[in-house]
């Protein structure tokens, strides 16, 4: 029987240890000082430098391919397992499955057979665990029908146990909570394996055996593994805590990763001001108009690649529905750039009348916009879509930024790819990415208490937004638009960014030429700083955006629900944060108190002092 693990319910020291070291949840402040992070520093260095990789004949770490994986953890009673699985769980979905009610048996057939459905099993135990032949024989006999990897802490004559075992096996020395958080980053290419046995262990672990691979995903750290001082972060947590006292937002979550490594991750506040639930970095934020630069552009970039989609040629040529309206001969590359001259928006919610939706679902109200709201059949296609094709061009050739804009490239992205935009961003970009949850209608995929609440939507939906998107337009569009509609959790996010930032590449897969991600996130108009499909650093330094130390390379987004994203090339350097500064409404305190830029120039000054 498969068996969750439930992380946060942990009371051990080891696991309160392990959540607060990887901030698989951060409700009160892990420790973010100097001294105290350079020792950690310290301990990771150790573990790093005692562990080696063996029996990886076939390259298999770090895991490639995640597309193609179902991954298992399996607990066999390693005492570090919590803090394991959860390391695990930032690069890939790993299921977890307790071999407790089959530790008594002779045999763990029982157990092999709960795994039928996975084809990578990941098994973590320590030195003294190799004493029971039986978990020899079990990772024996899976190996013969599964790719299996091997996490062994601890003496090193344990290694003999595994000489008739071809599986790969990451050996630390190392038997402690610090290795159980290490070791998993090896598995998946967070971390390099550089070191080779130093000693014999058995006729087949001999001196100077072992592989090398190279780092090719992220790393979770200190600030300090980046050579940035924890102490010049603590005003991230001043700011944002005076930012929730003010009523700028119930809760956020910040991310700040740099030189491939998360720096900083911590979850402030609570879902709502009742105060209930409190944030997690695990949550899933309502991304609003991040759908434009993590599903569309992307997308965008991928059919200009395979020469299916050409800039310089004009929106009717993709779309028949076109020909006849005001925007046949709009260019593609001006509709990326915000400067076709479409209007910024329509409000489309204020055209839905008595009888055009529906409480409960039906064949005539099929489109699901928010718990106990349905939109008749038809609505987008027979309304919505007519309305924003024969709208008038009003600024054509001058900078409008424009939700239109991305309703259409979403309907050239399903007409060239054939397929609906929510899955072909799943299955091009975010399961091979190993990006969990980032996705659209998050609610089809993840339990209610996991999403952040938005706005308590008293005028159209007239219910709480939880897990349906906050943009009127994409929610009527049954909450997949090009402009909006998409979820995830800051990690996805800095997932997805880390790609760009590495020029395409990340777990050892190319998803973009270099060239195509310089081109989409430089500047690329002469009216505004914009790239194609992303937003950019100002030049005009007095509106100090995206904050007022950003460099000019520096390109990403922000988002209505209170989010922004933005990486910096020169610092090699992601931030993002995440908030609902629309629960219960609408808030401008983010804004007015500057949080968001103020968070960004805390992170650049820390990183910039690192350089001196």
């Amino acid at each position: 029987m498969l068996m969750e693990k439930k992380f946060m319910k942990k009371n051990s020291l080891s696991g309160i240890f392990a959540i607060c070291l990887t901030a698989v949840i951060t409700v009160t402040a892990c420790a973010q000082d100097h001294k105290q992070n350079q020792t950690r520093l310290n301990r990771i260095n150790d573990v790093v430098k005692s562990t080696v990789l063996l029996n990886n004949y076939q390259h298999f770490i770090p895991i490639v391919g995640l597309a193609e994986k179902k991954i298992v953890s399996v607990d066999l009673g390693y005492k570090n397992q919590v803090g394991f699985d959860s390391l695990l769980n930032k690069y890939a979905p790993v299921a977890s499955l307790s071999a407790a009610k089959y530790l008594d048996s002779t045999t763990l057939n029982d157990l092999e057979d709960d795994l039928k459905f996975y084809n990578t099993i990941i098994i973590s135990l320590n030195s003294e665990m190799t004493g029971k032949g039986k978990f020899i024989n079990f990772i024996s006999s899976l190996a013969k029908s599964k790719d299996v990897v091997v996490a062994l802490f601890g003496n090193g004559s344990a290694l003999s146990s595994f000489d008739q075992i071809n599986a790969p096996i990451v050996w630390s020395s190392e038997d402690n909570e610090e290795a159980a958080l290490v070791v998993p980053q090896f598995i998946f290419g967070g971390i390099a394996a550089k070191q080779l046995l130093s000693k014999t262990y058995s006729t087949k672990y001999v001196q100077g055996m072992g592989y090398t691979t190279n780092a090719t995903r992220l790393k979770y750290t200190v600030p300090e593994d980046a050579g940035v001082n924890s102490n010049d972060l603590k005003e991230i947590d001043d700011i944002v805590n005076d930012g929730i006292a003010k009523k700028a937002s119930p809760g956020m979550v910040v991310l700040v990763a740099k030189d491939g490594k998360v720096i900083y991750n911590k979850a402030f506040g609570y879902h709502t001001y009742d105060n209930l639930q409190a944030d997690k970095v695990t949550d899933i934020f309502d991304l609003a108009s991040v759908t434009k630069t993590t599903a569309t552009t992307p997308s965008v970039m991928r059919l200009v690649e395979q020469q299916k989609l050409k800039l310089d040629t004009n929106v009717g040529y993709y779309v028949a529905k076109a020909r006849t309206s005001p925007m046949n001969n709009t260019l593609v590359r001006d509709v990326m750039l915000h400067q076709a001259g479409f209007i910024p928006y329509i409000p489309f919610h204020n055209f839905v009348k008595e009888g055009d939706y529906s409480r409960d679902s039906s064949a005539a109200f099929p489109t699901k916009v928010a718990d106990n709201y349905y939109i008749k059949k038809g609505f987008f296609n027979d309304f919505m879509w007519p309305k924003m094709l024969n709208s008038p061009i009003k600024t054509k050739g001058s900078y409008v930024y424009s939700d239109i804009s991305m309703y259409v490239m979403q309907d050239i992205v399903e007409h060239i790819s054939e397929m609906p935009e929510d899955q072909y961003v799943q299955e091009q970009f975010y399961v091979p990415l190993g990006m969990q949850t980032a996705g659209y209608l998050p609610r089809n995929r993840f339990p209610k208490s996991r999403i952040v609440p938005t706005e308590d939507d008293k005028v159209f939906r007239k219910t709480l937004l939880e897990g349906y998107v906050h943009d009127q337009g994409a929610a009527l569009k049954g909450g997949v638009a090009g402009h909006a509609g998409l979820f995830g959790t800051a990690n996805d996010l800095a997932i997805y960014n880390q790609m760009l930032l590495n020029k395409g590449t990340y777990g050892g897969e190319q998803y973009f030429t270099p060239q195509t991600v310089e081109m989409f996130t430089s500047k690329q108009s002469n009216v505004s700083r914009r790239g194609l499909g992303f937003d950019r650093h100002d030049p005009d330094l007095t509106k100090k955006y995206p904050s007022e130390l950003a460099s000019p390379q520096t390109f990403g987004h922000t988002g209505y629900t209170g989010i922004g994203v933005w990486t910096d090339p020169s610092r090699n350097m992601i931030y993002i944060i995440l908030t609902n500064r629309v629960h219960p409404t609408v808030s401008e305190m983010l804004g007015k108190l500057s949080i968001r830029p103020r968070i960004q120039d805390v992170v650049n000054k820390a990183i910039d002092k690192s350089k001196q």
